[in-house]
C-alpha cells in the first residue's frame, strides 16, 4: 500500500479520494528536524510552504517517489535535484488563483482607505483622539481610474487583472514570456465579457502606474529595489502576496518614509517565519501571514486536485 505524508495537511475531501484509491494517508506533522528519518516510512510527501523538500532530505528518503506541492510556488522544494533522482514533483498552480487574486484587492482596498492603520489606532485612541484620527484618514482614494501595474501576468495576475477590470482600472500587464493580454471577465448571472490589457515593460509600469502587484517565480535579486523604488510614480501603492525578496524590505522602508511610496501590503517575507520588526511595527504596510490561498474553496481545489495528481501518477506507474 501506498504511504503518504501530508505534513502540512490536506483537505478533507482530497485525502478520503487518496482514502478511496487505496492509499494510507498519514497527516500528522512531523517536525523538519524529525523528517530525515521518519519520511522513510513514506513513499510521498506532500507539503504546502511550511515544510522544506530539500537536498538533504531527499538524499536521506531514497524510497521517496513522489512530492505534492498544495499551492503555486515550490521554493521550498529542491524541484531539480528532486527529478534528478527520479522522484516526481507535482504542484497545483490553478486552484488558489482566484483566493490570492482576491486578497490582492482585500488589501488595496483596505490600504487606499487606512483600514490598517486605523484598525491598529481606534481601539487604543479612538476614545481620546476620535476626531485626530478622523483628520488623519481624511485623504482616502478611490481605485476606479487608476492604474494598476501587474507584474507577472500567469494565472494569478490574470485573475487579478479581471478583478481590476470590474472595478474599473486601467490595467497594465508584463510578463518575462509572451502571452494573450485578453481575459474573460465574468459578470454577474454568469455573462462573461472579453477585455484587452494593456502590455507594457517592466519598466513602464514601475515608472508609471499609480500601484504595482507582483506576481512572478523567486528571483535571485529583488525585482523592486532601491534603484526602481525610487524610479516609482511618487505616491505608489505596492502588493506583494507571491513571494517574499521580490521587494527589497530595506530599501521598502525608505521608501515608505520619504513618500515615495504610500504603502505596501505583504502577505510574504524575506525570512518567514519571523520578519524583521521594522516591517512588522511599520505604520504603512498592511501585513497578513502568508495567507494568500487560504480560503475553504481554495483548500478544497487544491485538495482535489493534489489528489488526482497522486492517483493518477501510481496509477500509471
Amino acid at each position: 500500500m501506498i504511504k503518504i505524508l501530508a505534513n502540512d495537511g490536506i483537505d478533507p475531501i482530497g485525502k478520503k479520494m487518496l482514502e478511496d484509491a487505496g492509499f494510507l494517508v498519514d497527516t500528522n506533522n512531523i517536525p523538519q528536524d524529525e523528517l530525515p528519518l521518519k519520511l522513510q516510512n513514506y513513499d510521498a510527501i506532500t507539503v504546502r510552504s511550511a515544510t522544506k523538500v530539500r537536498k538533504a532530505l531527499i538524499d536521506a528518503c531514497p524510497n521517496l517517489k513522489l512530492i505534492g506541492r498544495g499551492g503555486v510556488g515550490m521554493d521550498n522544494i529542491d524541484v531539480d535535484y528532486a527529478k534528478e533522482k527520479g522522484i516526481a514533483v507535482y504542484n497545483t498552480p490553478a486552484s488558489s488563483s482566484l483566493s490570492v487574486a482576491e486578497l490582492v484587492f482585500a488589501q488595496l482596498f483596505g490600504c487606499v482607505r487606512f483600514l490598517h492603520d486605523s484598525n491598529r489606532k481606534m481601539p487604543v485612541e479612538g476614545h481620546a483622539k476620535f476626531n485626530d484620527l478622523k483628520k488623519a484618514y481624511a485623504q482616502g482614494i478611490e481605485l476606479r481610474g487608476k492604474t494598476l501595474g501587474i507584474l507577472g501576468f500567469g494565472r494569478i495576475g490574470r485573475e487579478v487583472a479581471k478583478i481590476a477590470i470590474g472595478v474599473g482600472m486601467d490595467v497594465w500587464a508584463y510578463d518575462l514570456f509572451p502571452f494573450n493580454p485578453e481575459v474573460e471577465v465574468v459578470l454577474g448571472g454568469g455573462a462573461t465579457v472579453k477585455v484587452t490589457v494593456k502590455t507594457a515593460t517592466q519598466e513602464e509600469i514601475i515608472k508609471q502606474a499609480d500601484f504595482i502587484t507582483l506576481h512572478t517565480p523567486f528571483v535571485d535579486k529583488a525585482i523592486l529595489g532601491a534603484r526602481e523604488l525610487a524610479q516609482t510614480k511618487k505616491g505608489v501603492g505596492l502588493v506583494n502576496i507571491s513571494r517574499g525578496g521580490l521587494i527589497d524590505e530595506l530599501a521598502l522602508t525608505d521608501a515608505l518614509n520619504s513618500g515615495q511610496v504610500s504603502f505596501a501590503a505583504l502577505d510574504v517575507f524575506d525570512n518567514e517565519p519571523a520578519p524583521r520588526e521594522e516591517i512588522l511595527r511599520h505604520p504603512k504596510i498592511s501585513l497578513t501571514p502568508h495567507i494568500g490561498a487560504a480560503t475553504n474553496e481554495a483548500q478544497e481545489r487544491i485538495g482535489v486536485e493534489l489528489a488526482s495528481l497522486i492517483i493518477g501518477h501510481f496509477k500509471k506507474n
